[in-house]
């Protein structure tokens, strides 16, 4: 939910009123600072370009840690198994020495039989797997890094004023949102496409997001979902590929300086050794055909109070440690669903970059993405239906949302486009 310097990412950000069950439309969307093209005609010097070389591979060997086994992934990936306790989040100071928590009690009404499809990622294609006690980590590369803006902004994102107006943004939005109450986790399971990305410094998106205080320096958020992109300075300078893939994040400072995708920092502790986190998910839904979803949910343990996170059915990724967080170290004020895209109109018009399938909602099952099972989380650790559920679709003419409710699917909706169209020019 952000936008990056080197990582073109955004949140959806609603200004929070104190009695704010407002109609829809009164909840502006913060965005992003815009974006970062190479400058042209840039001249390169070899002695400063192996100087940034050393600094790369000086920064893969602290990132990239020492691997009990390597796999070789079908798409090109490396995932690395790594010992749990020698992973990323225990180079932090408070977590130094230690390791990972056990599993904590589920949400109350909890349960894995509403999964329409297990869905796994294209490593696991391989037929190799992590041994117990490692956890797989997709290794960076020097090509991943080299994408970026900096070293010091790799998986991270920029930090970006709240704009006011969400016209004025170049970032569009099918998102439903709860606020004005205390939340302590989320779970929805998101259907999962391939969308088309028109241009390079685009992208598309659908996750949750757990938010709490202001929309100033202050703001935590915790997020998680699946991205696509091109060559943008937000995805592939990650991954370097459109395939849809898991991803984390999370900011204790509205992105200034704690926080990153995945496990690219001391944060995230990871618990499970069949989720890679950043790779690449299969299978993926097709347009009248079998459709698939990730089921996520990320809930507050009661006795701890650090942030888990839980993929498909029933396996626990890891947590967030609750001493990463100011206001989050306590409950989320908003919890949002939903799609998004980035627009540059570089061709002068309205970019054909898809969110979703890229096709409207009204289309409904096989045809439009979606998102099922909305619930959250609530201070008895229990699980409950959306109440004061608010839906926003800021440019309904390129990116739709419709929303519904039945005994199979509780709440859901539908959502997403094609982009630029008859009506969206």
């Amino acid at each position: 939910m952000a936008s990056s310097s080197p990582i073109m990412f955004i949140f959806v950000a609603f200004l929070f009123a104190a009695s704010s069950l407002s109609p829809v439309l009164s909840h502006p969307i913060p965005s992003d600072s815009g974006h970062h093209r190479p400058t042209a005609n840039q001249t390169f010097h070899p002695g400063l370009q192996l100087q940034k070389l050393k600094r790369v591979r000086a920064y893969l060997r602290k990132i990239n840690k020492p691997a009990v086994k390597t796999i070789q992934s079908p798409d090109g990936d490396v995932i690395d198994c790594v010992l749990s306790h020698l992973q990323p989040a225990f180079d932090h100071p408070q977590l130094r020495g230690k390791k990972p928590l056990d599993p904590p009690e589920r949400p109350k009404g909890h349960d894995s039989i509403n999964a329409v499809a297990e869905t796994f990622q294209i490593w696991m294609n391989s037929g190799e797997s992590c041994p117990e006690g490692t956890i797989p980590i997709r290794r960076t590369t020097e090509k991943d890094i080299l994408r970026a803006s900096s070293i010091k902004r790799f998986g991270r994102k920029l930090r970006r004023n709240v704009k006011r107006d969400s016209t004025s943004s170049d970032h569009e939005h099918a998102v439903v949102f709860v606020n004005g109450d205390q939340y302590y986790g989320a779970k929805a399971s998101i259907n999962v496409w391939a969308p088309h990305v028109a241009d390079q410094y685009e992208f598309s998106l659908s996750q949750i997001w757990i938010i709490s205080g202001s929309f100033g320096n202050d703001l935590n958020t915790i997020e998680a979902g699946w991205q696509a992109c091109i060559y943008t300075l937000f995805g592939p300078e990650l991954y370097g590929d459109n395939y849809p893939r898991f991803f984390t994040y999370w900011t204790t400072d509205a992105y200034q300086a704690t926080g990153c995708y995945n496990l690219l920092c001391s944060g995230f502790v990871q618990t499970n050794n069949k989720i890679a986190i950043g790779a690449a998910i299969s299978p993926r839904s097709s347009y009248n055909g079998k459709q698939f979803d990730i089921g996520l949910m990320v809930w507050k343990d009661p006795k701890h109070g650090h942030w888990w996170l839980e993929y498909g059915s029933g396996l626990l990724v890891g947590y967030w440690p609750s001493f990463l967080f100011s206001h989050l170290g306590n409950h989320a004020n908003m919890i949002q669903f939903g799609g998004e895209i980035v627009n540059t109109r570089s061709t002068g018009f309205h970019t054909s970059t898809q969110m979703g399938s890229g096709h409207f909602a009204e289309e409904g099952f096989g045809k439009a993405s979606y998102f099922r099972n909305l619930q959250v989380v609530d201070w008895d650790n229990s699980l409950l239906p959306l109440q004061n559920l608010h839906l926003l679709a800021d440019h309904s003419n390129c990116y739709d949302i419709k929303q519904g409710k039945n005994n199979v699917w509780g709440t859901y909706f539908y959502y997403g486009g094609p982009g630029r169209n008859v009506k969206c020019p």
